[in-house]
């Protein structure tokens, strides 16, 4: 009789997810994403945690999603988009008693700051890549976002 081999991708390596959710305890972070091969990994605190080959197209529904974000998918081969560059919170003014960096309208320069991302505890400023006006906000005031998300296009 022949051995069934084992589904590579359908394999999860139980010990890493555990040290996975060991180290967003140990520094506080809300998730932790882990690729190697064929496997991503993504560990989140009150999401959960997926598998998927590298190559291929997730798509799913997370506990906690912000209905925002599908208008951010459609915009997000906007040529004035501006993306964000971490896994973070946004933060549209510098502290709640003051004024966003930026609103729809808004003539803003290369260089100007739109948001901030704060990410481990550090705020980083997401600066305009082009000058132009703010033609749409696609995120809110402490949205958490992902990698190459749109937070807001410039036209």
């Amino acid at each position: 009789m022949a051995e069934k081999k084992p589904n590579k991708k359908s394999t999860i390596d139980a010990g890493l997810v555990r040290q996975l959710a060991g180290l967003l305890d140990e520094t506080g972070l809300g998730e932790i994403e882990y690729a190697t091969g064929d496997i991503h990994l993504r560990v989140a605190k009150g999401g959960g945690t997926f598998a998927a080959p590298a190559v291929a197209a997730v798509a799913a529904v997370a506990e906690g999603a912000h209905p925002e974000h599908s208008e951010a998918e459609a915009h997000a081969n906007h040529p004035g988009v501006v993306v964000s560059p971490m896994v973070g919170t946004v933060y549209t003014s510098p502290d709640p008693d003051t004024p966003a960096f930026v609103k729809i309208g808004d003539e803003v320069a290369e260089g100007d700051t739109l948001v901030l991302i704060e990410a481990m505890k550090v705020f980083n400023p997401i600066k305009a890549t082009r000058s132009g006006k703010v033609s749409r906000i696609l995120v809110g005031n402490g949205t958490s976002v992902e990698f190459g998300e749109p937070l807001l296009i410039i036209e």
